[in-house]
């Protein structure tokens, strides 16, 4: 048997650091993807990180009664999203690769709702202590409305929305450069703060929470105003909750004439941190001084698809 499972990038428009507190999120899919092809093998040969999903995926069958073949098997990842950015790689790890073990071991699809919880449990591995947004936007797909509220209650919406044209068209993801901090250590990091001053910390989380409203309502009513307005200050609370690195904040105001930026995903605080959303004011001058600059950029382009099979094998 060979089977090979591919899932989505994705990107926080808004909600990063907050959504592990039980504020909502609002998570994109993007078009970039990593394939996981899983096969039959005499011997079983695996890294850490998957033979973690791997044992998480026959946990999961076990605890679910399900019978399956405990079978050896070979593996090979090919993957168009960039590590270490902030755009959910290891996410669509957990996703595809739980997709196709899942798959592998008993012969037969499964749900993306039994994908998405199994994914979870090797995220959790992964970051310590992650919302699962990221999981269940490369599973689910398109635009994820995600709040966390316990470990057990999770409120997942897929909106049935897209970003409209005259905002999609001016917004691209820059690369601000690799943050040395996992995602895993940024949500530490902003923990250690929330303990040593919770009433500030409380406060920025409440602030985020009513501008990734607001950057909902700018999307339906598609009002770019408003949506830059909302980019700017979310860009500012995030500073202040210490993710963003000197480095960075100098690449935002190197930018300002072209646009607005925000640091999006766990960020970084020591040099680089991971990718930037950047709303451009005129697209067509932006992507000339990108070049100029030799600026890496990427035009942000949403998937609404989620894990699926590829083409399947005999």
């Amino acid at each position: 048997m060979k089977l090979t499972y591919s899932a989505p990038a994705k990107i926080i428009i808004t909600g990063e650091h907050s959504g592990v507190y039980g504020k909502p999120m609002l998570i994109s899919a993007l078009k970039e993807r990593l394939s996981f092809t899983v096969e039959d093998a005499p011997v079983t040969k695996a890294d850490k990180d998957i033979d973690l999903i791997s044992k998480n995926v026959r946990h999961s069958l076990k605890k679910s009664g399900v019978e399956f073949d405990n079978k050896p098997y070979s593996y090979t990842i090919s993957s168009d999203i960039p590590a270490k950015k902030n755009l959910g790689s290891s996410a669509a790890l957990s996703v595809a690769a739980s997709a196709a073990l899942l798959h592998f071991y008993t012969g037969r699809e499964f749900s993306k709702e039994v994908i998405n919880q199994v994914a979870y449990m090797s995220e959790k591995h992964f970051h310590g202590n992650p919302s699962g947004g990221d999981n269940s936007t490369s599973c689910f797909g398109g635009f994820i409305y995600f709040r966390k509220e316990f470990e057990f209650l999770k409120n997942i919406s897929s909106l049935n929305a897209k970003i409209p044209k005259n905002i999609m068209d001016r917004l691209f993801i820059i690369d601000s450069g690799n943050a040395v901090e996992t995602t895993g250590e940024m949500v530490e990091k902003v923990g250690k703060f929330y303990n040593a001053h919770p009433t500030a910390a409380e406060q920025i989380m409440n602030s985020i929470e009513k501008i990734t409203k607001r950057i909902v309502v700018s999307i339906v009513k598609e009002d770019p105003n408003m949506f830059v307005e909302s980019l700017c200050e979310n860009e500012r609370l995030l500073e202040e909750l210490g993710v963003v690195s000197e480095q960075t904040k100098k690449r935002i105001a190197s930018l300002s004439d072209l646009g607005v930026a925000k640091v999006t995903g766990g960020g970084g605080f020591k040099e680089g941190s991971g990718n930037l959303l950047f709303f451009a004011i005129d697209p067509i001058a932006a992507e000339k001084e990108f070049k100029k600059k030799n600026i890496t950029v990427t035009k942000f382009v949403q998937d609404f698809e989620g894990v699926r099979q590829e083409k399947k094998y005999n």
